[in-house]
This record gives C-alpha cells, structure tokens and sequence, in this order.
C-alpha cells in the first residue's frame, strides 16, 4: 500500500462520516466541457467534439496527431480530462491549405467524434469557461440527513477551492518529484513534465494557506487585506516572482505558511513562475442531487457546473469519504483534471 505525501487538508463542513464507490464505471463521471467558443466553419484549425471514454486526453491528442499527419503540438485543447470518465471536450489540429481527413473513422470503444469543423484559431490550455459534471456515488453508507445538510449549505456558500489529488500524482508523488527538481536532485528534460512537477508545487502551497485559514475559522470570510477576485471572492497566493498583493492579516498569514517551504518558494521563483492569485471558495452552478434505490443499494447523483480549472473532488470530499476501485490502465500517461 502506498504512503501518500499529501497533507491531510481539512475540510469545511461537518465530517458526515457517510462513504460510497465513485467511478465503478465510467460513466459514474461524467464531464462535458463549457467552451468559450465554437467553430466559426472557416480558418486554418480543424476543431472536434470528441466524446471520450476510458481514456485520457494526451492519448487522444496522440491519435488525432497520427492520423492527420502533424506534429503533437500541431494538436490543441482546453484542459486534461479524467482518464476514467466518460467526458465530452475540444480538440483542435493545425491544417492549413490541405483538406481535412475525415476523423470519425478513428471512432472506437474510446473516442467518438462528434462533429468536425474548422476555426480561425487554435485551443489553448485554459480556453474553456468551465466542465459540467454529473457523478455517481454508489453503496453509500451514512446518515442522508447529514449528507443532505452539508449539501445546502454547499449549495449556498460554496467549497473550499482546493487542487484535486490528480494535480499531486499517485500518492501526492508529484510533490516529491517537483521538490527533488528544485533542489537539483533529478533532471527533468521534458518540458510537459516539468510544467506538472511546478504545478503540484504551487498547488501545494495554495492548499496549505486554504487549509490554515479554514483551521483558523476564516474560510468563507473577508480577511484584512484580502484581494478579491472579479467575482468578489477572495484569493490565495500561486506563488511565484514578485511581491504578494495582499497586506494586513491576509500578508501575514500568507507568509507565515510560505516560510515553512522557504526552498519551494524559492525555487518557483527561480523558474520564472509569477505571482498569481486563485480565489479560495468554489461555487458549484446549478447544483442538485437525486437519490437512487435499487436492489437494496443507495446510490446519490450529483449534478453541477464548476468554473475552468476547479475540481469536482472538492465537492465530493465535503459530503463523503469514496473508494475508487485498483486499476491498470492501458495507457502509460496520466490524466490531470
């Protein structure tokens, strides 16, 4: 059994002591992408609505490459996908003055194109507003009152906006690589690598602080010396180059939780990352649930919409602790949400 590197981050809501299944199947997790735009019909991009199932996005982005005859980089999208998921997202492929090949024909057990047009434009990482989610958990066990509870207060407050455990690898072992990294211990030559060993990294750092003022009571509230978002929500630190924005009681406890990993700080910095900020509270859109009987199991649907870059896990964590079945996957790379 592996030892996992994450801290045990605390949660926002009362423990309901409720557990259930999640992903016995793929379609338990299903995510369809909210996109910023569509295809225009016209431009140097062939863009596809590509169905996905049991497999991750680099995966499908290898296939499309393949078959088009261009490069990997000639191949573009929003954002990872769960590997073990039925999700529906964006691809696009550079082909400029050639005619398009007719991608359906790839269409098996794991992907089905949906449509194929062309655009002006390339996808890019981040050019989505959001994913809508509609999960199952199944056999749950507990108190559906308590689940029930949490679940208003979710609906009307929100969640702790946590980096999933997809961001952190196996076990939290992407924080290991990424701290080794730093140090000079190893050296990481691919560039897609390195990306998601910094990321966990500053990952890392914005859970602790989020942690450390749910500990303190002041999750949910406005903090001396906040930076809010265009929302209104207030923000924590992706740290990198330059001075934090914050002042007041939010500085100080920001720095306070940064000089406990003086060498992370330091080393993001040296990569050339920026000061960011993300806000510290999720808020899922149009959120419900429904419960289902059968065969003298409980299982509970959830549906809800989460804006780009959010995790469906910060949601679930606050009403139930889930087991995910042990799986060999047919593909070597991992999926990051």
């Amino acid at each position: 059994m592996t030892t996992s590197l994450l801290p045990d981050w605390p949660k926002a809501y009362p423990d309901t002591g409720a557990s259930a299944l999640l992903k016995q199947q793929n379609d338990d997790f299903c995510v369809e992408e909210i996109p910023q735009a569509l295809p225009c019909g016209e431009g140097e991009h062939v863009w596809l609505h590509i169905e996905k199932n049991g497999a991750n996005t680099a995966w499908i982005a290898k296939r499309l490459a393949a078959h088009a005859g261009v490069k990997e980089m000639d191949v573009g999208y929003a954002g990872l996908k769960d590997r073990n998921a039925v999700t529906r997202q964006w691809f696009s492929i550079y082909l400029p003055r050639v005619e398009a090949p007719d991608f359906s024909v790839l269409n098996d057990a794991e992907m089905t194109v949906l449509s194929q047009s062309r655009h002006s434009k390339k996808l890019r990482r981040g050019d989505l507003l959001g994913n809508r989610f509609t999960i199952c958990l199944r056999q749950v066990q507990g108190e559906r009152a308590l689940i029930e509870s949490n679940l208003a207060q979710i609906k009307a407050l929100g969640v702790p906006n946590y980096f999933g455990e997809q961001r952190f690898g196996h076990g939290g072992g992407n924080i290991e690589s990424g701290r080794a990294m730093l140090a000079g211990e190893i050296r990481v030559r691919n560039p897609g690598k390195k990306s998601i060993y910094l990321s966990a990294i500053r990952s890392l750092i914005f859970n602790n602080v989020l942690a450390e003022r749910i500990r303190a009571g002041l999750w949910g509230q406005t903090l001396a010396g906040d930076i809010a978002d265009d929302s209104g929500l207030s923000t924590g630190p992706l740290w990198g180059r330059g001075r934090l924005n914050s002042s007041d009681d939010a500085l100080a406890l920001e720095s306070r939780i940064a000089a406990e990993q003086p060498e992370l700080c330091d080393g993001l910095e040296h990569a050339g990352l920026k000061q960011e900020r993300r806000a510290l509270a999720a808020l899922p859109a149009n959120l419900s649930w429904q419960w289902q009987e059968d065969a003298g199991t409980t299982d509970l649907v959830l549906t809800f919409s989460l804006a780009a870059g959010y995790y469906a896990t910060s949601v679930i964590r606050e009403l139930m602790q889930v087991q995910e079945p042990e799986r060999v996957n047919a593909h070597d790379a991992d999926a990051v949400e």
